[in-house]
């Protein structure tokens, strides 16, 4: 398989008893405080408002980096990997054409949908960051996690949110063929606890094969924005989906983001987060 020559593989990879590696891909909904959701909030109120902390900095390359979630920021026995094994995750189900004739009265869906998949596939969920980025990987069993922290300042990562807050509608199911094999994938709504600016979450299950072998992939996927700056996590695998850990993720993620903005050390331990 090859990738496109301009970006690196970031991608997340299984075994299949066959042997066939497979992957998680690195690779919101609004809600109140108990994670329920609010409709319309994150993508319709917020559209256009560039709510920003204050007091706020430019995020560096350093800066992405103290934002970055730690083991102890994620229940369960999810492990760090090395930089290096995240960034080459590989993810073999995402690959594929979407079937356009599964869009007989909205042909520019399945340009959406294909794009969904593209961008888990590529890891760049709300577009390639327009400034200093950074992401991290994390390993429990056959299932992966992976969180990145990115800047979008020459961008706008709420119209990516609105995107993706239309994507269970757009692409609730349609067919994916990749080298002869036919696959099923299925997008719903997902929600997250009312952190950051606005947020959106999706579950995104792929079912089909690869290699002649029966698979089904499991993705929770989350996006928060603060400011011009934006936290995504991606979590699962053949196990299948980790939402708690996601939302987990994204709450804290989004609190040591909007600390670093602010000019202070993200608190080392979770406990000490309101």
């Amino acid at each position: 398989m090859t990738r496109r020559p301009s970006r690196p593989v970031r991608v997340l990879s299984c075994a299949l008893a066959a042997g066939t590696l497979l992957a998680t891909a690195a690779c919101s909904d609004d809600g109140d405080a108990d994670g329920h959701r609010v409709s319309g909030v994150a993508a319709s109120q917020v559209a256009g408002e560039k709510q920003t902390p204050s007091p706020t900095a430019t995020l560096s390359t350093d800066g992405a980096r103290a934002a970055l979630i730690t083991e102890a920021d994620i229940e369960d026995d999810w492990t760090q990997v090395k930089d290096t094994e995240a960034e080459n995750w590989h993810d073999s189900l995402l690959i594929g054409t979407v079937d356009v004739s599964d869009f007989l009265t909205a042909k520019a869906d399945a340009a959406d949908c294909q794009r969904l998949l593209d961008s888990l596939f590529d890891d760049d969920l709300l577009g390639r960051p327009s400034g200093a980025s950074a992401l991290r990987g994390f390993r429990q069993g056959d299932s992966r996690l992976l969180h990145q922290v990115a800047s979008y300042d020459r961008t706008d990562p709420q119209d990516s949110l609105k995107w993706m807050a239309s994507l269970p509608e757009k692409c609730d199911q349609f067919t994916v063929t990749d080298r002869g094999e036919q696959r099923t994938v299925q997008v719903v709504d997902a929600s997250l606890p009312a952190v950051g600016d606005a947020r959106e979450a999706v579950r995104v299950t792929v079912q089909g094969s690869t290699g002649g072998t029966d698979a089904t992939l499991t993705l929770d996927v989350a996006a928060v924005r603060v400011g011009d700056d934006a936290i995504t996590v991606t979590a699962g695998g053949l196990d299948g989906g980790e939402h708690d850990s996601v939302e987990q993720a994204a709450k804290l993620g989004t609190q040591r983001l909007k600390d670093v903005l602010a000019g202070r050390t993200p608190a080392p331990d979770p406990s000490e987060v309101e």
